[in-house]
């Protein structure tokens, strides 16, 4: 996905925030869609696989100490998140949104969908996530998160 991602800046003349000319600002962009596979997307994904799709699938209930371990690995993960990209910056990349802030919202969605609400006691990351929601557009933000955030329904 991030491979496309850029694919279509360089290709159509999207506005500079989502992919900034300025070296200094790309290299933010770029070191956040670098780390964050192996990290948010990592974490995020796990708990959302251990706490909604694994129980779904197997019919079993979840051992609380494995949602736990779980859950400590993505939160120490948010931790370095707010502290090396976000900071105390708008955005990743600075005063604007950029990619590396859609990625990073759109892979933190997941855990949410599963019930953790990871910006409940972190107030640096529920007002950047309301500021990316806004740069979005908070309408189409949810039409593209529906179906993750009803996913703890099922």
């Amino acid at each position: 996905s991030i491979a496309i991602l850029l694919y279509l800046v360089r290709k159509f003349k999207t506005p500079d925030h989502w992919y900034p000319s300025d070296l200094q600002k790309r290299a933010q962009v770029d070191e956040y869609l670098s780390w964050q596979h192996i990290n948010v997307r990592g974490k995020g994904s796990k708990l959302f696989l251990t706490k909604v799709l694994l129980p779904l699938l197997t019919g079993q209930p979840l051992p609380p100490e494995k949602l736990e371990g779980v859950t400590e690995e993505l939160n120490v993960v948010l931790k370095q998140f707010e502290e090396k990209f976000l900071q105390d910056k708008p955005f990743i990349a600075g005063t604007e949104v950029s990619l590396a802030d859609l990625v990073a919202l759109v892979e933190l969605m997941q855990p949410v969908g599963a019930g953790y609400d990871l910006f409940e006691e972190r107030p640096k990351l529920a007002a950047w996530r309301r500021r990316v929601e806004e740069a979005v557009g908070k309408q189409l933000f949810q039409e593209a998160h529906e179906s993750i955030l009803n996913a703890k329904n099922l």
